[in-house]
């Protein structure tokens, strides 16, 4: 029987997936930032790109986009699911911690650069209107990039990573009245009185939001619950589904944006027991919707038009990372913090972001600003973005050129011992690390620890432990903390960039040195092997082990059973992540390298 569904009706859902499932993941492992990677695929399979090619080229069009309004609608639930996870995380008691940075420094910043580069484009020729929309759209910055480059470098919780993070807050924020502020001006476009319109649409405004809002403080909750009762996943995720699109299209249906609905409806729950449940539920829909936003981006960006100014959109990429660095530097200055942070944020803060394509994207569909003057800022704010991971790597390398030496306390300046006694070393002063020392002590064997932080050293210090300062990625350091007559090397730190460094350092310095590791997960403890460690210790997997061993006992099987059990699991995992060839080049050490084992 012949097939009744038309292949081509499916194209673009299979080429959105494709983007998301093999080019993303395929970018990612060149360490190139997903967003960059979506706005690239969509420029490149556009209708400015490949895309634009498919009628002179037929077999193009079966992974190409010619048409990107077919996928403006996903793109605008992904800006709503974006909103709904920004009112999530928007809890009253999160923003009252950091209100301080919220609304001082961050509203401060949104004004004044939508104020300064607002007045540039007026006096450059763009009308009022338009000027303020670009002034308002480039003050914004990219909130998913910055939070994933500051995450991926296990920096967020640092003042540039806390002070970024507030400034985004305050950005988003401000997204929700600025896009009331396009459908006001949109409804008065021309016609009436901007003061009559702007009370109308307060009004309608006002009741929409007190629909949602009330519909949600009496019925969000009760759904939830009795949704959570049924310990159905499908049943959550289909009311966290209809929570966000259902009340973005109340929103929408009042003449607001759905973004605006379904940031409330975040708010509502981010109240809520089953806030981060939510989250958990809404993160692959999100990501996959606002990776379609991206594409969707990439698409509008037209190569002849960017051919036809690249004078003025480096211009404007130039001028925007100058002005918004400069006033976020001196802003961050002014509210205390050291230049060394406030330059770091100040760069990694300056490029624009994705909010700024909602707001002129959405300006430019009811002809509020020129096509030109549009095409021309979006695509400088795209080139800002794309310049982002690399501006991020030279805000730290610069940031810390400028930090202030540490002042370290007396416990932390003392050297570790030079009589070339033969003791293990252990990297990490921490939680992990106190109780494999406080395990070698009960062995009675020989030890010292090393880390970074000299507030933990001198704690450590001063309850007696054998602790000393310095950092473990550098040879030098470690070869000063006695590595040549070293037993062991255990590394207990959770940063799997430090532990990489480490490994290495020492394995370089020390070809039969024992070496046991922390590792993130398998996939990192099998990095960690692939490096030269002898055991490496995968958290994921310990964990698992741990719960089963405790469970099988309480379900009354015998200890010696489980332990044995447990063991040679661990065995076999250890089997399936070692490198073909380990166990062999493990037995091939010296006999006196083997015998150093602790």
């Amino acid at each position: 029987m012949a097939g009744t569904v038309d292949p081509s009706a499916y194209r673009d859902a299979v080429v959105v997936l494709a983007t998301a499932g093999v080019v993303v993941p395929f970018a990612k492992s060149f360490k190139i930032n997903s967003i960059i990677a979506f706005i690239a695929c969509g420029a490149l399979l556009g209708p400015f790109g490949l895309g634009g090619l498919a009628g002179k080229l037929p077999f193009l069009s079966t992974f190409t986009i010619s048409n990107a309004e077919a996928l403006a609608g996903p793109a605008e639930l992904g800006v709503a699911f974006l909103l709904f996870v920004i009112g999530l995380e928007l809890s009253l008691e999160r923003l009252w911690t950091m209100r301080r940075l919220v609304f001082g420094l961050g509203l401060g910043q949104v004004g004044l650069c939508a104020g300064i580069i607002g007045l540039i484009a007026y006096a450059l020729g763009q009308p009022a209107t338009p000027a303020l929309i670009i002034g308002f759209g480039l003050a914004l910055s990219s909130t998913a990039m910055v939070v994933e480059l500051f995450a991926g470098q296990r920096r967020t919780t640092t003042t540039a990573g806390r002070t970024s993070f507030a400034i985004l807050l305050a950005q988003d924020l401000a997204v929700i009245p600025l896009l009331f502020l396009i459908s006001v001006l949109d409804a008065q476009n021309g016609s009436g009185s901007l003061l009559i319109g702007l009370i109308q649409a307060f009004i309608q405004a006002f009741a929409a939001i007190l629909v949602i809002t009330v519909i949600g403080r009496f019925a969000l909750r009760p759904l939830f619950r009795l949704v959570a009762s049924t310990h159905s996943t499908e049943s959550f995720m289909a009311a966290t589904l209809l929570t966000a699109l259902g009340t973005g299209l109340i929103a929408a249906a009042a003449g607001l944006s759905m973004g605006l609905g379904a940031f409330i409806a975040g708010l509502l729950l981010a109240e809520t027991e089953f806030r981060r449940a939510v989250e958990a539920t809404i993160d692959p829909f999100k990501s996959l919707l606002i990776g379609i936003f991206f594409l969707t981006v990439g698409m509008s960006v037209n190569p002849a038009e960017i051919a036809a100014h690249p004078v003025a959109i480096l211009a404007v990429a130039a001028g925007l990372l100058t002005i918004k660095g400069l006033i976020i530097f001196l802003l961050a200055r002014r509210f205390r913090l050291s230049s060394s942070s406030a330059l770091e944020t100040a760069i990694m803060v300056a490029p624009g972001g994705e909010f700024a394509f909602v707001l002129l994207n959405a300006a430019g569909g009811v002809g509020l600003i020129g096509h030109e003057a549009s095409s021309i800022v979006l695509a400088a704010v795209s080139l800002t973005m794309v310049a982002l991971p690399l501006l991020a790597r030279f805000a730290r390398h610069l940031a810390q050129k400028l930090a202030p030496p540490v002042v370290l306390p007396d416990e932390a300046q003392v050297l570790p011992p030079g009589d070339h006694a033969p003791r293990a070393i252990v990297v990490g002063g921490g939680r992990v690390g106190r109780l494999v020392s406080s395990m070698l002590d009960e062995h009675g064997k020989s030890h010292i620890i090393i880390d970074s932080d000299a507030t933990l050293i001198t704690g450590q210090r001063r309850a007696g432990r054998p602790a000393f300062y310095g950092d473990a990625t550098q040879p030098h350091f470690l070869q000063l903390c006695g590595l040549k007559d070293a037993t062991a090397l255990i590394v207990t730190i959770d940063n799997p960039r430090a532990v990489d460094e480490t490994v290495r350092a020492a394995r370089a310095l020390r070809p039969d040195l024992v070496i046991v590791a922390r590792a993130r997960d398998a996939t990192h403890a099998r990095h960690l092997y692939e490096i030269g460690v002898n055991d490496a210790v995968p958290e994921t997997i310990e964990a698992s082990l741990q719960l089963s061993e405790a469970a099988l006992v309480g379900l009354g099987v015998p200890m010696g059973l489980v332990i044995a059990s447990v063991h040679e699991r661990r065995d076999g995992f250890r089997a399936q992540l070692k490198p073909a060839g380990a166990a062999g080049a493990e037995r091939a050490l010296p006999r006196h390298a083997r015998s150093r084992r602790l």
